[in-house]
């Protein structure tokens, strides 16, 4: 199973960016026991939880998202997408997907930059 995440860049604060998680090498009956999240990891600063959204697409955020990020998934597709708003520079890491409860290998992230 490979996760494989996309849609960073370089944005301004304020600005949005929606970030995609695919999970690969997974039956989408598998994944759909997947309890999903979204992380992320700043220079020099240990790995965030962000949010996640269980099985039945109950969502949890952290305080430093709440309000301004959305966590969501598709099981057919095997997908998970994390839709950022009103970007600030401290949201500035690679962000990460990952199982919640049983980790996979971790994927290579995509780099968001938030800066004027």
């Amino acid at each position: 199973v490979h996760l494989v995440e996309s849609g960073g860049g370089s944005v301004q604060p304020g600005g949005s960016l929606g970030l995609s998680c695919r999970v690969s090498g997974s039956i989408f009956s598998v994944f759909s026991t997947y309890h999903m999240a979204w992380y992320r990891q700043a220079p020099g600063k240990q790995r965030e939880l962000l949010a996640d959204i269980s099985t039945d697409k109950t969502t949890t955020y952290s305080d430093s998202v709440k309000g301004r990020f959305t966590i969501s998934r598709d099981n057919s597709r095997k997908m998970v997408w994390l839709q950022m708003h009103s970007l600030k520079p401290e949201d500035t890491a690679v962000y990460y997907c990952n199982n919640l409860v049983q980790p996979l290998d971790w994927g290579q992230g995509t780099q968001v930059t938030v800066s004027s």
